[in-house]
């Protein structure tokens, strides 16, 4: 339980008879070896691969719900263009630069006191000097199960693990390259 959140790639497929014999696509399913015969290849439209998955990183997140989504957190799917990735990637570049990881105190969780009440569970960490930058270009948010709103090792750990995927994708070669889709689930 929790957020969990996903970007896809979609590839439109499908083969028209005008099509010229380079540009046609050979899709084959197997199962253990063997050709799936249950799924007719001359009716698939799309291939859709999930290129990143995150868990409860809720920075990525929230920029993706204000920029992509309208301000709506309703765990729909939503178009990412090139842009969007470039804009991304610019700001957490920026954030990555600017921020320094000190030895501190990390939230690893939480217990119930005798109170009753939700305590923090620290532990050795990293934790990021002066996270005002930080804060301001890609902030945490608040949510149902949404994770840490700490900036510590495990933002700065979101936030390179979106960069490498982000990279990897202004990398890839253009021909035609699938659209990008983002959604969440909590």
């Amino acid at each position: 339980m929790g957020l969990d959140m996903y970007l896809y790639k979609k590839t439109y497929v499908k083969n028209w008879e005008h099509m010229k014999p380079e540009s046609l696509h050979k899709i084959t399913i197997k199962k253990g070896g063997k050709v799936r015969k249950d799924i007719k290849t001359d009716r698939i439209t799309y291939i859709i691969e999930e290129v990143a998955y995150w868990r409860k990183a809720n920075a990525i997140h929230c920029w993706m719900v204000d920029n992509l989504q309208g301000g709506t957190d309703d765990c729909g799917e939503y178009y990412v263009s090139r842009k969007n990735i470039e804009d991304l990637l610019a700001i957490i570049n920026d954030v990555l630069n600017g921020s320094k990881l000190v030895n501190g105190k990390v939230v690893n969780g939480y217990t119930l006191n005798k109170d009753g009440e939700n305590e923090p569970i620290l532990e050795d960490g990293k934790v990021i000097v002066d996270n005002s930058l930080a804060s301001k270009l890609l902030p945490t948010a608040d949510g149902f199960f949404f994770g840490g709103t700490n900036y510590d090792e495990y933002y700065i750990r979101d936030l390179e693990y979106t960069r490498e995927i982000f990279g990897e994708i202004l990398k890839e070669e253009v021909d035609g390259d699938g659209d990008y889709y983002y959604q969440s689930s909590w």
